[in-house]
């Protein structure tokens, strides 16, 4: 099978759809005085953020996609293009993407491209748009290179990676509350997203899933949304700007100065880009896991409960 095969650009085709829900989403919210809010500049930030996503991914698209064509070209396998080979595609890809996603939290390097997406202290259909413009800068496009060298076409496996964003979408809301039981236990839904998005200690990294929440059962990483405990949206330290250029950078100048200090060895300036987000070399600051110790201590009678245990 050549290189000239195509798949639709299903991103595209939905971005009208996503104007229409945000609008939907606005005028519920404005009727019914719930389900969540909106705010102008954090709105139009988010909105300007998934208009830049677009553009580097149309000036830098290119590098991805070579790479994969690489690979296309030395694997000896092809699994060709059939409904099911999708299905499978789209279900290990989403396995991929919960790594990814996990890396994102847990790898400052890749926190600093993805933490754009976690930079809004609201949550509506607009934070779903709140995307990164750096992404080709943190390599993890190599976690896809297993699909292509199993034989997954290249155009398949950025196909389903466009399904699993589009479906992504409708779960940046409290407009919706729970979903039917059976629906809660396997997919991800706005309750169980929400919890990724919460500062709370209790819901700090957690959730990792695209589309199916079952990987975060299998690795230990869900959390759910607890009825006695409101989501907190946002950074553990917030950056208080709707400056799309700070939105988009901050964090990579962060870690530029971070690694820059005077009188840090080798390891310490390199722990600064592959630690997690929060650490440091003099213990100044708190990474997810001495924040969770932290709230502990005060509050004991937490211990043992979901995020705590």
């Amino acid at each position: 099978m050549d290189g000239l095969v195509s798949f639709p650009d299903v991103v595209s085709w939905a971005v009208p759809l996503f104007l229409a829900a945000i609008l939907a989403e606005l005028v519920w919210i404005h009727l019914s005085g719930r389900g969540g809010r909106y705010e102008t500049r954090d709105a139009v930030t988010s909105l300007i953020m998934g208009a830049g996503s677009v553009a580097s991914g149309i000036i830098l698209g290119f590098v991805a996609w070579g790479f994969f064509m690489v690979l296309w070209r030395i694997t000896p396998l092809d699994l060709g293009l059939s409904w099911p080979v999708i299905v499978i595609c789209f279900i290990l890809d989403d396995l991929r993407y919960y790594w990814v996603h996990r890396f994102g939290h847990r790898i400052r390097w890749v926190w600093a491209s993805h933490v754009n997406h976690h930079s809004s202290q609201h949550y509506n259909l607009t934070t779903a748009l709140r995307q990164t413009w750096t992404g080709t800068f943190t390599f993890m496009m190599v976690i896809r290179a297993p699909l292509i060298l199993l034989g997954f076409h290249p155009a398949m496996v950025l196909f389903v990676g466009g399904l699993n964003l589009i479906y992504q979408f409708w779960i940046h809301t409290e407009a919706i509350g729970k979903m039917p039981r059976w629906f809660e236990a396997v997919m991800n839904t706005p309750s169980h997203h929400r919890v990724h998005h919460g500062r709370n200690a209790r819901y700090l990294d957690c959730n990792y899933a695209g589309v199916l929440i079952i990987w975060d059962k299998m690795f230990g990483t869900f959390v759910p949304e607890q009825e006695d405990e409101k989501v907190d949206y946002g950074l553990v330290h917030n950056i208080g700007t709707f400056n799309p250029l700070r939105v988009a950078f901050h964090e990579w100048l962060s870690i530029a100065r971070d690694m820059s200090q005077r009188g840090l060895t080798l390891r310490e300036r390199l722990m600064y880009a592959i630690a997690p987000p929060g650490w440091s070399h003099d213990g100044s600051r708190k990474a997810s896991e001495a924040l969770k110790a932290a709230h502990l201590e005060q509050h004991p009678e937490k211990a043992g409960t979901p995020g705590f245990d």
